[in-house]
C-alpha cells in the first residue's frame, strides 16, 4: 500500500539539525519528536539553552501565503499581549522557511500542562485567554484561510469515508444513509459569513499549556474563519447539567473580560460536535498513506471502530434533533 515513499520518511533526525543549523542556530543535541500527526514537530535545543519548537508542514496542505497569515496572526496577538507563541523571523523578517522541499518554522517552546476542566479557576482562565484572542481576531478576516462550512465540510467527510476500504457492504450502507441525514439536519444551523471571525479553530485541551491559572494557546495551524463558539465548545465536558453550566459560566465570565459572547452560538455546540467526529475519521482515511497513521490508529481498520462510528452519527442525529434543556 506504500509503494511510493510518503515525504515525511525522509525527514530524519540528521535533516531535522541540518534545516535548524541552517537558519543560524548551533544545536548541541539531536531533535525530539513531540506527539504529531499532521506535520512534524520537534522539541530542539540550542547552544544557549533556548527551547525551540520546529515545526515542518505537511507537503501539499496549506499554501505558503496560508502559512504566513497564520504566523502574521500569530504576531498580531503578540503585539497585543495575548499569550500564544509567534514564529521566530530571520533577519529578513522571514517566518516561513524552505530546506530540501520542506516548509518549516521555529516558535519559542512553551512550557506547562494542560488546563483541568473541572477546575473553575482553570475555566475561567480558559475564558479570558479565548477571549482575549478573539478581541484580536475580529478586528480583520483571514484573506487566505478558509472558512467552517457545514455543508461543504460534511460532504467532504462523506465522500472521503466512503473510499475506506475497510467498511463492509452493511456499514457502507448504514453510513451513507446517516450521514444524508445529518447533512440534511446540519443545514438549518448554518450561519452567515458575517458571523465569523479568525479562530484557533483545533482548540481543545492539548493544545493548551501552563502552570496555575496562566495559560497559553498553541498550534493555529487549524485557524480559520469560524463563530466564537468553536474555541470554546470542547471546553464543556460535564455530563451533568449542573457541572455543565458551571463549566460555561466559567468560560463565560473569564471570555467577556474581552469580548461579549452571543448566547445564540450555544446552539451550535452539537453541530459542531457532529462535524468534529465525522471529519476526524475522514482524516484518519485521508492519512492513511502516511506510515504514522497505521502504527497510531490500527483500530482504524477493524470492522468494530466503523460499528462505533456509525453509532456515535446515530446518536448524534437524534441530539441534533432535539433541544437541550441545557440551554434553556
Amino acid at each position: 500500500m506504500h509503494s511510493t515513499p510518503h515525504p515525511f520518511a525522509t525527514l530524519s533526525p540528521a535533516r531535522v539539525v541540518a534545516a535548524i543549523e541552517s537558519l543560524g542556530f548551533w544545536l548541541p543535541g539531536e531533535p525530539f519528536a513531540l506527539n504529531s500527526y499532521e506535520n512534524r514537530v520537534f522539541l530542539l535545543y540550542d547552544d544557549e539553552g533556548r527551547r525551540w519548537v520546529a515545526k515542518f508542514y505537511r507537503p501539499g496542505r496549506w499554501s505558503d501565503e496560508q502559512i504566513q497569515e497564520e504566523h502574521d496572526f500569530l504576531d498580531e496577538l503578540v503585539a497585543e499581549g495575548v499569550a500564544v507563541a509567534a514564529p521566530w523571523r530571520d533577519d529578513s523578517g522571514r517566518s516561513l522557511h524552505q530546506m530540501e522541499g520542506f516548509r518549516l518554522a521555529l516558535f519559542p517552546q512553551l512550557p506547562g500542562q494542560a488546563p483541568e476542566l473541572e477546575n473553575p479557576a482553570h475555566l475561567f482562565a480558559l475564558g479570558e485567554l479565548i477571549g482575549a484572542v478573539h478581541a484580536v481576531g475580529e478586528r480583520a478576516e483571514f484573506q487566505h484561510r478558509g472558512r467552517l462550512d457545514l455543508d461543504g465540510m460534511v460532504h467532504e467527510a462523506r465522500r472521503r469515508v466512503l473510499t475506506a476500504p475497510w467498511l463492509e457492504r452493511r456499514q457502507r450502507q448504514a453510513y451513507e444513509r446517516i450521514s444524508v441525514e445529518l447533512q440534511e439536519v446540519l443545514a438549518a444551523h448554518a450561519w452567515a459569513p458575517e458571523q465569523t471571525i479568525r479562530v484557533q479553530g483545533d482548540c481543545h485541551i492539548g493544545n493548551l499549556l501552563g502552570r496555575d491559572e496562566n495559560f497559553a494557546l498553541v498550534d493555529f495551524d487549524d485557524c480559520l474563519m469560524a463563530p466564537a463558539v468553536q474555541d470554546l465548545w470542547m471546553f464543556l465536558t460535564a455530563e451533568h447539567e449542573a457541572e455543565w453550566h458551571m463549566q460555561l459560566s466559567e468560560v463565560l465570565e473569564g471570555y467577556e473580560q474581552h469580548r461579549e459572547f452571543d448566547r445564540r452560538e450555544l446552539a451550535l455546540i452539537e453541530p459542531l460536535r457532529t462535524l468534529r467526529l465525522m471529519r476526524h475519521s475522514a482524516w484518519l482515511v485521508a492519512r492513511w498513506e502516511d506510515p504514522a497513521f497505521p502504527q497510531a490508529f490500527p483500530w482504524v481498520a477493524d470492522a468494530a471502530y466503523w460499528d462505533a462510528h456509525i453509532r456515535q452519527l446515530e446518536q448524534q442525529r437524534v441530539a441534533l434533533t432535539r433541544s437541550s434543556p441545557w440551554l434553556a
